[in-house]
């Protein structure tokens, strides 16, 4: 089978940081599915392992961590999905990535595809919506169908994850959710998801808040340059507030929480695969609760410009664009050459 990977850890601009390769189709586990591979989007995730594990020769790693494809074959032991089936998912880090041909995934990290998508527009939902999702509701305990009176602040609201937490929280809470965003283009399209409000996040966030009439939130979901915000976020947050964080600063000061009672949680989606936590079809519950909701027309597909099929070529172009730091939306890729 095709497939897209590499060996040494290289800048996206050589030609073999992402090359194409032949190899052997995978044989599906107990709760595996072998999954026909349609569509991938390219997340940060990506580009970071990318920069940290090494292959071996002839053994090259496979990146991708959000596909939608067919069924073609399942496990022994696999109930939830049968040949034929089209699923979207965001697999697992400690297994090849998604971008081959064939793919194998546990059941138990699946959803069926939403029915109203497209295989590109589906394969750029996963990762975003479970990291939204148990940011959200697992870790920072905001109700379902409640919290009115409450604000939300997304800090990266223009992003990937950020595109979806403006979505789930304006469509199932009660919260007034503020997004940030500090291009003319990028405030358009969280205005357009949903966001009662929009900061500029290139100017200090509690001035911009209060120039808004905004007030102190009590809730942050904090989605990028965490590091560089954490003054501003920590200054934001109302007495025994909640802020949840996904990406890597290089350091984290948690004692200017203390004075304000303030909780930090993180969310990383893979949790629950890393580690095969008892709660892992978790997460195909929360994908078939994201495809109805999409299929109900309530949450919007938050596809960008697709980049064409699944090729090195391409995958390097997309991880180039993704460490630009300038995306809004998810790149998609479809197809093979």
């Amino acid at each position: 089978m095709k497939a897209i990977g590499y060996i040494t850890s290289l800048p996206i601009g050589e030609e073999r940081a992402l090359f194409d390769f032949e190899t052997a189709a995978p044989t599906p586990g107990p709760r595996d599915l072998l999954v026909r591979v349609k569509a991938v989007s390219v997340n940060p995730v990506d580009t970071k392992v990318r920069m940290r594990r090494a292959g071996a020769e002839g053994a090259p790693v496979i990146l991708g961590w959000d596909a939608a494809g067919v069924v073609e074959a399942v496990g022994a032991e696999a109930s939830l999905f049968q040949p034929g089936d089209a699923v979207f998912y965001a697999g697992d880090l400690n297994r090849p990535g998604t971008n081959a041909e064939l793919h194998l995934v546990d059941e138990r990290l699946v959803g069926h595809k939403p029915a109203s998508l497209g295989f590109a527009q589906a394969a750029a939902l996963p990762l975003t919506s479970l990291t939204a999702w148990e940011g959200l509701f697992d870790r920072l305990g905001v109700p379902r169908e409640g919290g009115d009176g409450a604000s939300l602040l997304v800090v990266g609201a223009a992003g990937g994850v950020g595109s979806m937490v403006v979505q789930l929280a304006r469509q199932l809470t009660g919260l007034t959710v503020i997004g940030t965003a500090s291009r003319p283009e990028s405030r358009a399209w969280v205005e357009r998801l949903g966001a009662h409000a929009v900061i500029d996040h290139s100017r200090p966030l509690a001035a911009e808040l209060d120039a808004a009439g905004l007030g102190l939130v009590d809730y942050t979901y904090a989605l990028t340059h965490t590091d560089r915000h954490w003054a501003e976020i920590v200054k934001a947050a109302k007495p025994q507030g909640r802020i949840a964080i996904i990406d890597d600063p290089a350091s984290l000061d948690a004692l200017p929480l203390k004075g304000k009672s303030l909780s930090l949680h993180w969310e990383l989606m893979f949790t629950r695969s890393l580690f095969q936590t008892p709660d892992m079809i978790r997460q195909h519950e929360i994908l078939e609760e994201v495809s109805r909701l999409v299929d109900a027309g309530t949450l919007l597909p938050t596809a960008g410009t697709p980049l064409g099929t699944i090729s090195a070529a391409n995958l390097r172009r997309a991880h180039a664009a993704l460490e630009s730091g300038a995306t809004i939306g998810k790149i998609v890729l479809e197809g093979w050459d």
